[in-house]
């Protein structure tokens, strides 16, 4: 259990630094994309802004007890074990997610298909930083 908190908080840190810093570079480079986010749905009034935040470590702590259970079906190189845990992980959270979410919501389909990037990103971070704090494991 230890290991999945601490999972969760260095992914979590991982996920927020690099999808901020991700986020503002993209608006800089494409703000007209990011015009279609100026719109009441995408705008609350700050009393939830928290819960936004905190997204990273939601999705580090759900990640890291995927992790945990399943990182023994990871081979390879640290890096490669956490591309193929993003990438499975998109394969069975995120494709669904994202196909009811372009049909039960007015989105564009490139809004979805960036928040699918945007979803392995994350999920790939996590899964390097898991893979590679195994493999610190391992070698000590």
């Amino acid at each position: 259990m230890q290991e999945i908190f601490k999972n969760t908080l260095f992914a979590g840190i991982a996920i927020f630094i690099f999808s901020y810093g991700g986020l503002l570079l993209a608006i800089s480079l494409f703000p007209s994309f990011f015009v279609d986010y100026i719109s009441p749905v995408f705008n609350s009034d700050g009393s939830r802004d928290v819960f936004f935040y905190l997204h990273p470590f939601i999705l580090s702590l759900a990640l890291a007890v995927f992790w945990n259970r399943f990182q023994s079906m990871f081979r390879g190189h640290f890096v490669l074990r956490g591309f193929e845990f993003g990438f499975i992980y998109a394969a069975i959270a995120l494709i669904p997610v994202m196909w009811i979410t372009y049909s039960a919501v007015d989105v564009s389909l490139s809004m979805v298909f960036t928040w699918l990037l945007y979803g392995i990103f994350q999920s790939c971070v996590a899964g390097i930083i898991f893979a590679w704090r195994s493999h610190l494991k391992l070698s000590h």
